[in-house]
């Protein structure tokens, strides 16, 4: 055997080689942070010069519409030449150009109204003209046209303006039904809010059957809640279902902004059909009653007295006819209605609401408390705004 040789080590780096090493290193790293920064800095420079499109870009092909927008279309389409704005110039602030006043400005008020028929007939609230002393519309042909009241019903928040002399063709709104309206349907507003002409908004009918206070002592029932958009300037606009019937007219909100809030309520389509038909035909409507003057519920509250406190009847009305009897001179109270029809009865509106589901021309029955001691007394519904006339 050869004799083994004992492996041989490397001498050690001289200190001056790895020296050199570390620096070779430092060298590199701070060369490529040099080519690291001047890339950061010089690439929006470079992006533009390689990425920007010097002429007008390809159009991408949209495809098809969907069905829903489709049909929200052509509802719109369908639909907006029945919406009218409705300008109302204020008595207060008389002007001589009211065609050409800004909606905006002190003086003019402004809302919106569904052309009801070819003959010019034009549906809004009461509120949006009351107090005018000048009123017009803009149809949605841009087409200003003069207008005047046929009627109005103040317990309904609603009136009937005819157009003067319009050059445009009529459309009349569709109308629809909103005795078989359901919850989670789809709902659709146009209207003018704030001086905003042709405005769709879209949700659903959000609750039915709710109770709207308009004149006083008088609420209209089945009102239609929506979260449709509507906003100041939508009061008078249609609520329409999705075939673009009419199955509500946009009346009022709640907000504690005074915008939309997604609470919106709408007059149900079958109260605007049949009062809107007796105005036309005999410029008022009729109002279920019986001829007492109540006192002020709050007043009644503070006497502690839940129901209908009478301070005086209407001579030769049916409550007078009937018995009943108002507080006496020194104001002590005598007759208090409680009950109708056996419903309780807390408020005038609750008796009101009874006596127009009783109609004019029935009977009804009263629960009266005089002197802790309650009575039932039969009465005929009559139409009190001849009595109030007369």
């Amino acid at each position: 055997m050869s004799p083994s040789v004992p492996p041989t080590s490397l001498p050690p780096d001289p200190p001056s080689r790895r020296a050199q090493r570390t620096d070779l290193l430092l060298r590199i790293a701070v060369v490529w942070l040099l080519v690291l920064a001047t890339a950061w800095v010089a690439q929006p420079y470079l992006a533009s010069l390689w990425f920007s499109v010097s002429g007008p870009r390809t159009v991408t092909a949209r495809g098809d519409l969907a069905p829903a927008e489709i049909s929200t279309i052509e509802l719109f389409k369908r639909v907006s030449p029945s919406v009218v704005h409705v300008y109302a110039q204020s008595r207060r602030r008389p002007t001589p150009s009211f065609e050409q006043q800004d909606p905006q400005q002190g003086g003019v008020q402004s809302g919106s109204g569904v052309i009801w028929d070819a003959a010019g007939h034009v549906i809004t609230n009461n509120h949006v003209i009351q107090g005018a002393s000048a009123l017009g519309a803009r149809l949605s042909s841009g087409e200003f046209v003069t207008a005047r009241v046929v009627g109005t019903a103040p317990n309904y928040d609603l009136a009937v303006l005819q157009l003067e002399r319009p050059r445009t063709a009529l459309r009349p709104i569709a109308i629809g039904s909103s005795s078989d309206l359901q919850v989670g349907q789809a709902a659709f507003a146009i209207g003018n809010p704030y001086g905003l002409e042709q405005t769709l908004t879209t949700g659903i009918v959000s609750a039915l059957q709710r109770r709207l206070p308009t004149a006083a002592a008088h609420e209209v029932s089945g009102v239609i809640q929506t979260d449709a958009a509507i906003n100041p300037g939508n009061s008078g606009g249609p609520l329409l279902d999705s075939a673009g019937r009419l199955i509500g007219l946009n009346t009022a909100i709640i907000s504690g902004s005074g915008a939309s809030a997604g609470i919106g309520f709408a007059i149900p389509v079958d109260a605007v059909n049949r009062v809107a038909t007796a105005l036309i035909r005999n410029g008022t409507v009729p109002v279920p009653g019986i001829g007492v003057i109540a006192a002020d519920e709050n007043e009644a509250a503070r006497l502690g007295i839940d129901g209908v406190v009478i301070v005086r009847t209407i001579p030769d009305s049916p409550a007078a006819r009937a018995g009943l009897v108002g507080a006496s001179e020194t104001g002590m109270v005598e007759d208090v209605i409680i009950g109708a029809n056996g419903q309780e009865v807390h408020s005038m509106s609750d008796l009101a609401g009874t006596l127009e589901n009783v109609g004019i021309g029935n009977e009804v029955k009263l629960q009266v408390m005089r002197d802790g001691r309650v009575r039932t007394v039969t009465v005929k519904v009559t139409d009190i705004s001849r009595l109030q006339r007369s």
